[in-house]
């Protein structure tokens, strides 16, 4: 196992003037590593996993002025060289970021860089997850008016960030979204609340293919609905691609879809909320032959449990562009204070299902396998689900405060994951997991606290069974000192 060290540095600061606000802030993580002389490394073998520069750092500083109705701003990165798990694109230094602002009376101007989604995110989503490094960024212009109240209209043009450079597709979208009740007065303090979107999205890249016949201009169009009415709530949006032949779904000619509906109701107490969706051929990307996560137009959630707890993180879940079928359910309720079983403080308990299945894929004719290139690829029956599981999980957390110091939070979760169909790992089988975790939080006085958590994960295939224990002390605001072992 890797011995990590790691340092972070965070500052920031703002300086007034007259007409303006000049603002800023920088990060610095480090990390040296250190070989655990258990195991047996090969250090002159890139792939062992052991680096060979044993010091890493990972750096960015942003810059801001804010006056009035503009704003203007940049980012410099450094990656010297960047920390373990982040893409190999990430190595150097520049100036990643750069953008300028103009809104008044309604009318929203940016060129330059910006992040964008449009509706939730399954036909555009442009942003930056630091901490995976992530980010899609666009460089181009962007327009945004409301006209009247109740109506928002988006339009943009852009090239994507690729680590220290931009993808050669073009993307163009438009978006509008109608608050009905806002539009129309007369329903306006209706307990019935409705709100319409829709939008499209193209990209443009030269075919430059000898083999293929390739489309230079992709379009795709979605349109989505929200309805809420007191305690419930109901959303739903559907996304039609046009034919995309891609590295990814290995040159088919099919089109795309992708349907999203989740629906929830909560009351003092009581929350219960359930999503389910499907997807067929929806990898989007303005470059057709990138993989992994470059250059990707579109967001497609994945409708499982973020975790927050280290082990449970091993085995995530990543949403399969080419098909999936999956639905997830949730309950968070609140034992009353007094009761039996509530105590003095209550109890919270969390539960949540999700699985996740293939979809079902026939063979165009007889003599065509599925997802032929330079074919259709296959048929598809929409409401029927694949004989192969993804993922699955189930998984429970019971929160209680036993003193006005003490809080203790359990947690079980139980993980099915198809690591060849994910990720592609050696071990070509499902994976059965289960994770326990026992957290602790105690107050020791006024702005010092101390945070433990026990965890481990069994498992029969893969890497086995792993233990991790957590202790942190913070002193609030500003400090807190952290140590593990895993």
């Amino acid at each position: 196992m890797k011995k990590i060290f790691s340092f972070l540095l965070l500052c920031s600061s703002i300086v007034y003037g007259q007409n303006g606000q000049l603002s800023g802030n920088f990060q610095s993580d480090f990390q040296l590593y250190l070989e655990d002389q258990a195991l047996d490394f090969n250090l002159e073998n890139p792939s062992s996993g052991f680096p060979r520069e044993r010091f890493l750092t990972n750096g960015f500083a942003n810059i801001m002025y804010n006056s009035t109705n503009f704003t203007a701003g940049m980012r410099y990165e450094s990656y010297q060289n960047a920390l373990l798990g982040y893409p190999s694109g990430y190595k150097g230094e520049g100036i990643t970021y750069r953008y300028a602002q103009f809104s008044n009376h309604g009318l929203d101007v940016t060129v330059g860089n910006f992040y964008e989604q449009f509706g939730s995110g399954m036909i555009l989503r442009a942003y930056e997850e630091r901490n995976l490094g992530y980010d899609n960024a666009f460089d181009g212009i962007r327009l945004k008016y409301t006209p009247a109240k109740g109506i928002y209209l988006k339009s943009l043009v852009g090239r994507q960030r690729l680590f220290f450079d931009k993808g050669a597709g073009i993307v163009r979208g438009i978006d509008a979204e109608f608050n009905v009740n806002q539009i129309i007065t007369k329903i306006s303090e209706s307990k019935t609340q409705i709100t319409l979107g829709g939008s499209f999205v193209s990209k443009f890249q030269s075919d430059l293919n000898p083999s293929y016949n390739l489309p230079e201009n992709v379009g795709s169009w979605a349109s989505r609905m929200s309805l809420n009415r007191g305690k419930w709530n109901f959303n739903s949006e559907y996304v039609h691609k046009y034919n995309d032949p891609s590295a990814v779904n290995n040159y088919i000619y099919k089109t795309g879809n992708a349907l999203l509906l989740s629906g929830s109701y909560s009351k003092r107490g009581l929350g219960l909320s359930l999503d389910a969706k499907r997807i067929d051929n929806m990898d989007y990307r303005s470059e057709r032959d990138q993989n992994l996560q470059n250059l990707m137009i579109n967001y497609l959630p994945a409708l499982t449990k973020q975790h927050a707890y280290a082990l449970a993180t091993i085995y995530p879940y990543g949403t399969i562009t080419t098909g999936e079928m999956g639905l997830q359910a949730e309950l968070n309720y609140k034992v009353k204070k007094g009761s039996k079983l509530g105590g003095k403080y209550g109890m919270g308990v969390l539960a949540n299902f999700s699985n996740v299945f293939a979809i079902d894929k026939q063979q165009i004719n007889d003599s065509t396998q599925i997802s032929t290139s330079g074919t259709l690829g296959y048929t598809s029956d929409f409401f029927k689900v694949g004989d192969e599981k993804y993922f699955q999980e189930f998984s429970i957390e019971l929160s209680k405060k036993v003193t006005k110091k003490l809080k203790l939070i359990g947690s079980y979760i139980n993980t099915e994951y198809n690591s060849a169909a994910i990720v592609g790992y050696k071990y070509s089988g499902m994976i059965f997991a289960s994770i326990f975790v026992l957290e602790t939080q105690y107050k020791i006085k006024s702005k010092h606290s101390i945070r433990t958590e026990i965890q481990h994960l069994s498992t029969k295939q893969h890497e086995g069974n792993w233990f991790m224990a957590l202790a942190e002390y913070t002193i609030s605001p500003h400090y807190f000192f952290a140590l593990q072992n895993l």
